[in-house]
């Protein structure tokens, strides 16, 4: 039976956890398996409108889509481009962001704007493994999801809050408040995606067009510096390999390579990915040298019958 968990306890407010204080590598996939790629299809057909919005890569060649349709969890093997639905979801539920953890196979997964809660599934099953209740059911956006020391953090988009679910699925929530250079949107979406910094004492959080370094001991967020660009429009999914960042950003339909400084204070642009195959992509995920990006089709007509794909980009 999945576990249910009540919103985060005062407790669990600001006691928190143990800060891990190695990061994780984001955006997974090993650095031998880059050869490999090289005849493996770059596009990966998803079901009729299944409306995808989150993916996720971990060490093995699998991706998995969440759909903002019902959901539902579709896992990918990127080997063949071929797949099926892992995880059914339900009518009235979104999957925003996910991420998958390698140590345990579990996917962690946010709502959106459906029930204020993250969920975690057993990626080699598809059984829901526990719920936990972040916050109200109703007047949140829980975004996009980052595995970072011994927590699974979440943003609210409606809310200038990070929720650190604890890896594995048991243990109470930690609500880390964000303070500092934060500039929450009074009538629109403020946290979008989110990955750890490489000394992992800090996430880095994509708001508005900026990004921020976010402490995860005291949640103050400090703006870092862009160079080579004033903006990040439309910044949506995150991706890190080692001090390179890049950005998702969706209705621009292209992706920004940033460098970091040591110290995640500053990040210099030195290229822009563009695809003629890009869609609206909202989110991204790394295996080999291929970064592969889910088509959202975001503000587009659709139906039950309309096509969706993610495609791959050579890094």
């Amino acid at each position: 039976m999945p576990r249910n968990h009540p919103s985060p306890t005062r407790r669990a407010v600001l006691g928190g956890a143990a800060l891990a204080t190695l990061a994780l590598a984001a955006g997974a996939g090993t650095a031998n398996a880059a050869s490999a790629t090289s005849s493996w299809p770059t596009e990966i057909p998803l079901p009729n409108g299944f409306l995808p919005e989150g993916i996720a890569i971990g060490a093995k060649p699998y991706a998995y889509f969440g759909s903002r349709a019902n959901g539902a969890v579709y896992r990918a093997d990127l080997r063949t481009g071929e797949g099926t639905i892992l995880y059914a979801g339900a009518t009235g539920t979104i999957t925003n962001g996910l991420k998958v953890d390698d140590h345990d196979g579990l996917l962690y997964l946010s709502s959106g704007s459906t029930g204020g809660a993250a969920r975690i599934v057993d990626s080699r099953t598809g059984n829901l493994v526990a719920t936990y209740q972040l916050t109200d059911p109703t007047g949140h956006f829980i975004n996009d999801v980052a595995l970072l020391g011994d927590r699974a953090w979440f943003t609210d988009s409606y809310g200038a809050v990070l929720y650190g679910v604890p890896r594995g699925g048991t243990g109470d929530v930690r609500e880390l408040p964000i303070s500092g250079d934060w500039v929450q949107s009074a009538t629109g979406i403020s946290a979008n995606g989110l990955v750890g910094t490489p000394d992992g004492k800090a996430l880095i959080v994509v708001n508005g067009g900026k990004l921020y370094r976010v402490s995860l001991e005291t949640g103050e967020a400090v703006e870092i510096t862009l160079s080579g660009t004033t903006a990040l429009t439309n910044g949506d999914g995150l991706v890190r390999i080692g001090h390179t960042l890049y950005v998702v950003q969706n209705r621009l339909n292209q992706v920004s390579v940033l460098t970091l400084d040591p110290g995640a204070t500053t990040a210099t642009l030195t290229r822009t990915i563009t695809d003629p195959r890009f869609n609206i992509p909202t989110t991204a995920a790394r295996f080999g040298d291929l970064l592969y990006v889910a088509n959202a089709q975001l503000g587009l007509p659709t139906t039950p019958d309309t096509p969706f794909n993610s495609v791959a980009v050579a890094l």
